[in-house]
């Protein structure tokens, strides 16, 4: 009898070849997410050799702050066409 017939259930009544296809695409779509989570926000992953002292830790996304300044850049450009 072979581990991957439709007859073997799991407790939960559902065959071992659609629980294996529903964990490949559950974790298909959790990498997914996580590559666009870090395109989206930037993080600085680098480790530092030592590690900050109390207070010093800088928690700011860097692709967050790179938006912020375009559009801030943008819109001052934009004010500055107006004036003209």
């Amino acid at each position: 009898m072979s581990l991957f017939q439709t007859s073997v259930k799991m407790p939960a009544g559902v065959s071992w070849p659609r629980y294996l296809r529903m964990l490949g695409a559950s974790m298909l779509a959790m990498f997914a997410g996580a590559q666009a989570v870090h395109q989206y926000y930037l993080p600085d992953l680098s480790i530092p050799e030592l590690p900050p002292k109390p207070g010093e830790l800088k928690t700011e996304l860097l692709g967050y702050k790179v938006r912020e300044e375009a559009t801030a850049a943008l819109q001052q450009f934009k004010a500055e066409q107006k004036v003209d």
